[in-house]
């Protein structure tokens, strides 16, 4: 398929009223010209935790939040885009329960990575493990199987608990890679265009590196994956927050690739009033890319952007939207912070909430979001204005809930009475419909705390021009008459 030029939606399967039947409704009736680009569901399986991200399976969707009638039915009118935890699959699925049961006698005992498969005699060396990436304290947990009492170690790269809720799968698996090839056909049977493969950089275990990206590895994966999705009109997105020079690589191996550099890179620009590292940016970055500046998590930072951040200078930024409620995501590995000391992964928080909520400020960073080549995402509590739900985070003790609440249809209709948000509409309409975004696009020369982009097609063309010292966005454009008209954003 070829991916839509326009803005797409995304939302949890109950965070927009409720259910699924409840948002396709709710997308019909108030967004049906806003989300063409399409509408990224996350997490609709039965999941045992980690909000969706702990799938027991993608054959089934959750019966809280609907079914997979409700999926095709938001299908008919959206491109639909669903997670693959590609790495991991639940500690609570029949497979790794059948596992736990019987062990290596299990017929799924295969599926997973016992740490023979790894190291000789299956004990983990401490001199390999400093080198892991690590998102946990160490990158395995241990269960006792039911049936001979035998413990096992078995690598597990994400997961709070120990033993972690998250079990990685063994991609080198026969039994595994059949496994992915059904659930890409009950996707395509069930009306999904888009697969995000949700931490795909962590599909390699190999001695002596990171286990994350494990390079060229990791593309005889992706190719065979790749092929599988071509194969049933399915349209990839490798999911990697990596340092920059991996993105560029996966997109000049034709995947589609993520920003996150953007997000980060537009909050400094907003807040420091330089437009000098954005417009450095935007001249070399890859166009073949989705666009976001907020979501589940949070705003990117390191890996994303080492190289490209001055860490006295980041530090500051970071204060700042501590300042303005923020939460962190830290790094665990001392390998990699950097050398300061520097271990910000994520800052968690609305991204209205971090611009201190001034309208002007957040529409001048969707403005430029928007004009950045690629595909751009609006996640549902941007579109909505949200702001941080610092009394989720203390309820549930998830820093990451801060940017997760989830609307009621009365809240919904509130919003959307709000300014900001009805000139946001305004706002990606126009990026919608307007033709010039399929033509060329162009930094144009301006001063330091200025901002000037442009795009032109045939005889269209728009130019977005902010100063950052008001954060006023101004889109001129020649409309369908030949005039040139003035859009204050």
């Amino acid at each position: 398929m070829v991916l839509k030029n326009q803005v797409q939606l995304i939302t949890y399967p109950d965070s927009l009223g409720g259910n699924l039947k409840t948002l396709n409704t709710i997308l019909l009736k108030y967004f049906c010209d806003i989300f063409k680009g399409g509408v990224h569901i996350l997490p609709p399986f039965p999941s045992s935790g980690d909000r969706g991200f702990a799938p027991l399976t993608y054959m089934e969707i959750d019966t809280r939040l609907g079914t997979w009638e409700d999926i095709r039915s938001i299908g008919e009118n959206f491109d639909v885009l669903v997670d693959l935890m590609v790495n991991h699959i639940s500690q609570k699925s029949l497979y790794f329960q059948d596992f736990l049961k019987s062990g290596r006698k299990s017929k799924y005992a295969d599926f997973f990575i016992t740490l023979d498969k790894i190291w000789k005699n299956g004990e983990p060396v401490k001199k390999d493990i400093d080198k892991i990436f690590l998102r946990r304290q160490l990158p395995y947990s241990v269960f006792t199987i039911e049936e001979t009492g035998e413990k096992e170690k078995v690598w597990t790269t994400f997961g709070k608990t120990d033993p972690s809720e998250q079990i990685d799968l063994d991609i080198k698996s026969d039994k595994v890679r059949q496994l992915i090839k059904d659930f890409f056909v009950n996707f395509s049977k069930n009306n999904v265009k888009i697969v995000r493969l949700d931490a795909v950089g962590y599909v390699i275990k190999k001695l002596g590196t990171s286990c994350f990206f494990v390079e060229p590895d990791i593309y005889d994966f992706l190719d065979w994956i790749m092929k599988l999705a071509n194969s049933l009109g399915i349209e990839l997105l490798p999911e990697v927050h990596a340092h920059y020079s991996i993105q560029n690589r996966l997109a000049q191996h034709g995947f589609w690739i993520y920003d996150f550099i953007l997000p980060f890179t537009i909050l400094e620009t907003i807040i420091t009033k330089s437009s000098e590292k954005l417009c450095q940016y935007l001249k070399v970055r890859p166009s073949k890319q989705f666009t976001m500046l907020d979501c589940h998590d949070g705003i990117p930072v390191k890996p994303d952007m080492d190289g490209l951040i001055d860490t006295d200078e980041a530090r500051k930024l970071v204060n700042v939207c501590l300042e303005r409620g923020s939460n962190l995501s830290l790094i665990l590995s001392e390998k990699y912070k950097s050398e300061d000391g520097f271990d910000v992964h994520q800052i968690r928080c609305s991204y209205y909430s971090v611009l201190n909520c001034d309208d002007d400020a957040y529409l001048a960073a969707r403005a430029i979001q928007f004009f950045a080549p690629g595909i751009p995402q609006v996640y549902y509590v941007g579109l909505l204005a949200g702001e941080n739900d610092v009394e989720n985070v203390n309820k549930t003790g998830e820093g990451r809930e801060i940017n997760r609440h989830n609307f009621s249809i009365a809240e919904i209709e509130q919003s959307l009475e709000k300014k900001v948000v009805k000139r946001l509409l305004k706002l990606i309409r126009f990026r919608n419909e307007y033709p010039a975004f399929n033509g060329e696009f162009k930094v144009l020369d301006c001063c330091e705390d200025e901002i000037y982009l442009s795009w032109e097609k045939d005889d269209q063309r728009c130019t977005l021009y902010i100063d950052f010292n008001r954060n006023s966005s101004i889109i001129d454009y020649v409309d369908e008459s030949g005039n040139l008209v003035e859009y204050v954003v």
